[in-house]
């Protein structure tokens, strides 16, 4: 074969094969497993894609709550970030736990330089133990800096309440009624989670973008083990989204995988608290990736 006839191949190779949907997660590491970046990984592989990291903080932490943090330095969140985005074809950024104002501006200055297709940011602030994760300070510089350059936040009520400086709603109305000022914070689109709303017998989130607002159910599951439901979510949209699905579609395969995760999760006993929900709920009983 002439070179030339080589070189035809290969390119001819590269246009018809598939493209592995690749998700870079940024966000803090869960010792415990159940959240954060490792949470991120196991719902990034679960769904079907292919996951990268950067850690922006460290949390020592269990199923009981959060007894230390420590963010990483500045110039190796950069460095981890500048790793990935130069040699692997990302197509979706998940966005968690960002700790603090400067590793947040560093975080969006790297965006903007590598523009990636889809970015889901999930704003996590308090962790299911009730334990602050952003400083308060933090928040501002979140809402001015990332929220304009992203696809789709996934705040749950007491996250939403403390965007918007309104009341934690306590009723599917009390949702509505925040959407106009949700939809002021600059992100694209909004999923607003209603998990909190513990009274319900099912389990609510509103998809809201510029002119629709789209109910999104599934029955309320009785357990205790919803550990990383947030992160877990926020990642299996993002890898929706790297493998072509729209907006509305790759939200709502994220729900209904969450929801398997959670229906299942007490097939899992991990630790004395808040137990994670089980990632791996599809795969034969003794198997596992995690």
């Amino acid at each position: 074969m002439s070179s030339q006839s080589l070189s035809d191949s290969i390119s001819a190779y590269k246009a018809n094969s598939p493209t592995t949907p690749i998700v870079l997660t940024i966000a803090g590491s869960d010792s415990g497993g159940g959240a954060g970046i490792q949470a991120d990984i196991k719902a990034i592989s679960a769904t079907g894609s292919f996951a990268c990291s950067a850690i922006t903080a460290i949390t020592s932490q269990n199923t009981l709550g959060v007894t230390a943090i420590f963010p990483i330095p500045l110039d190796h969140v950069e460095s981890q970030l500048d790793a990935v985005f130069s040699d692997i074809k990302v197509t979706a950024v998940k966005i968690g736990m960002l700790a603090d104002t400067d590793i947040i501006q560093v975080v969006a200055k790297k965006l903007r330089q590598y523009q990636p297709k889809f970015i889901v940011l999930d704003p996590v602030m308090i962790a299911t133990s009730g334990d602050l994760l952003l400083q308060e300070s933090a928040i501002n510089t979140l809402k001015s800096t990332l929220f304009p350059l992203v696809d789709i936040i996934t705040p749950n009520l007491p996250e939403a309440a403390a965007l918007t400086g309104l009341p934690i709603p306590q009723s599917e109305s009390d949702m509505l009624a925040m959407t106009s000022a949700l939809r002021a914070l600059g992100a694209s689109s909004v999923l607003l989670k209603g998990g909190h709303l513990e009274n319900q017998a099912e389990s609510l989130d509103l998809l809201i973008s510029a002119n629709t607002v789209i109910r999104l159910c599934a029955p309320r599951i009785n357990t205790k083990n919803t550990h990383g439901t947030g992160c877990t979510l926020s990642s299996a949209i993002a890898s929706y989204l790297a493998q072509g699905k729209s907006l509305e579609d790759a939200v709502s395969l994220a729900k209904n995988y969450i929801s398997q995760a959670i229906t299942q999760a007490d097939e899992l006993a991990i630790g004395q608290g808040h137990g994670p929900v089980n990632h791996f709920f599809a795969l034969p009983k003794g198997e596992s990736k995690a």
